[in-house]
């Protein structure tokens, strides 16, 4: 693989490194270290201690082992449990389950590890990059590097991080702007060419990608624009590598299909260059798809969420832009291997064919070999005649089925059918009615007859008569009158009037 480093305009090759020094973020707040009360230091221990003189040789010199051991047994002491208050920084998870990192504030900071975390810590999850977290733990010294740190037992989220915050900030302000926008991405091409380098020059991750990009596609040409990856001012420098990798002609480089942003793994101050909204604004613009490979896979930067494609490391990185050599050569023999065989198929038939023809049919005289298939060919042609006026005659015979089924279906005829039969319902109709007339004219002179033979007129008829009081009650005692009431008695001639007198 051939590649190259380009120097920027107006700069000498590895100038922006002169100033990779760690980057200090500016405290908009202060975020302090909280200690709780101490252990007590009993009388006695401080006595033992004078009275032993720690340890020292013969010449009052005392080892470094037994200082550092003397330092850790001091604070185990003195401090022990101690709760403490700051913003969780260069959080390492190892595969073991061992948690390492720093809390810190504007002026300090301590190192922690939670050993075992998921089963021995409580709260793990607060554990981030950025957090503001409050941690109970154990003071002491690691011996091994002299070094002080607290063995978390407990853990608490207390807050945001000053970095988290900021982070938390321009992710919202740049998304609602839609630079995040799925639309906005731009696929990666197939087969790049060009490949554009942004990184730091003396980083592993550049030589990572090389390394993964010379195994993987040897024919792939790679550019490096050399930037200082961390430290003040190196957020510019990244902005501008992209401006000018997106504007080429301008600046004597090469077009590059595509082009890769990023570094190492770090803290989150390490990495908070690729969270500089100039960085984001610039990778926006960029018309040339963009990968970012910032930090490792749980690493996340806002570069991740604006550029084309994020890949969790730089070697990633340098595998997702091109496609692998062996792969391509493997694919190609299968496609070659594909395309020959159905050729060579075809070849050895024509020849066995040829090989046939040689054996059989060119040896024969041209007559007798054309005899059989002469045969053949007038016993078909009489057969597709046969079958042919055979086919024909079925075909007529059902034309005239049903020209003569339409003929019977005539409208003119269905007409005059349709109305005999109305005819024919209507005497039906008329005959049934005057006879159920008829029965029921019977029927009602029969209860005539004996409604009038049942009812009071024919009792009247007889010389039966009905009398009732004037307001039309039945009389059928005696005693239901008294002297001058009204009454009316019905007779078959009609009704009489009378008075009661006695």
């Amino acid at each position: 693989m051939w590649w190259a480093a380009m120097e920027a305009p107006g700069r000498r090759f590895g100038k922006e490194l002169r100033n990779s020094g760690v980057g200090k973020s500016p405290p908009d707040r202060e975020i302090s270290l909280h200690i709780g009360k101490t252990l007590p230091y009993h009388a006695d221990m401080r006595l033992q201690e004078q009275g032993h003189q720690y340890q020292r040789g013969d010449d009052g010199v005392m080892s470094v082992s037994r200082l550092v051991r003397r330092m850790k047994n001091i604070l185990e002491i003195e401090i022990g449990d101690v709760w403490v208050e700051g913003e969780v920084s260069n959080l390492r998870k190892q595969g073991s389950g061992h948690f390492y990192f720093s809390v810190k504030d504007d002026k300090a900071q301590l190192a922690c590890a939670a050993f075992n975390a998921e089963r021995r810590c409580a709260g793990y999850e607060a554990l981030r990059d950025g957090a503001l977290v409050r941690v109970l733990g154990e003071v002491t010294v690691y011996e091994a590097r002299g070094q002080s740190q607290l063995i978390v037992k407990r853990v608490q989220p207390a807050g945001v991080g000053e970095l988290q915050a900021r982070f938390e900030e321009l992710k919202k302000k740049l998304n609602g702007e839609g630079l995040f926008a799925e639309e906005l991405k731009k696929p990666l091409p197939r087969f790049p060419r060009m490949i554009g380098l942004i990184t730091s020059a003396s980083g592993a991750a550049l030589q990572d990608m090389v390394s993964v990009l010379t195994r993987r596609a040897p024919w792939v040409k790679a550019v490096l624009f050399p930037v200082a990856v961390q430290g003040s001012g190196a957020a510019s420098g990244i902005a501008r590598a992209i401006r000018m990798m997106d504007d080429p002609e301008n600046h004597e480089l090469p077009r590059c299909d595509v082009v890769v942003v990023g570094r190492g793994g770090g803290s989150l101050e390490d990495l908070w260059n690729f969270n500089e909204e100039e960085v984001a604004r610039a990778i926006a613009d960029c018309s040339i798809p963009i990968v970012s490979a910032v930090g490792h896979e749980i690493d996340f930067t806002i570069a991740d969420f604006v550029a084309d494609v994020r890949a969790p490391t730089p070697s990633a990185a340098a595998e997702l832009i091109v496609p692998d050599r062996r792969e391509l050569l493997s694919k190609l023999q299968r496609l070659g291997d594909g395309l020959r065989r159905p050729v060579h198929s075809k070849i050895r038939s024509a020849q066995e064919l040829i090989r046939f023809a040689r054996r059989g049919v060119l040896t024969h005289d041209s007559q007798r070999v054309l005899r059989e298939p002469i045969l053949r060919a007038d016993d078909v042609a009489a057969t597709m005649k046969r079958l042919m006026a055979e086919r024909l005659s079925a075909r007529q015979q059902r034309i005239s089925d049903r020209r003569s089924t339409w003929k019977s279906r005539h409208p003119r005829l269905v007409l005059d059918r349709r109305v005999e039969g109305l005819r024919q319902f209507r005497l039906r109709y008329a005959q049934q009615a005057s006879h159920c007339l008829q029965g029921a004219s019977q029927r009602m002179e029969r209860l005539r007859q004996m409604v009038r033979t049942l009812g009071p007129e024919s009792a009247f008829e007889r010389g039966f008569s009905i009398t009732m009081s004037k307001s039309g009650v039945l009389v059928t005692d005696p005693d239901q009158v008294e002297n001058g009431d009204r009454l009316v008695t019905r007779v078959a001639g009609g009704t009489i009037e009378s008075e009661v007198l006695k």
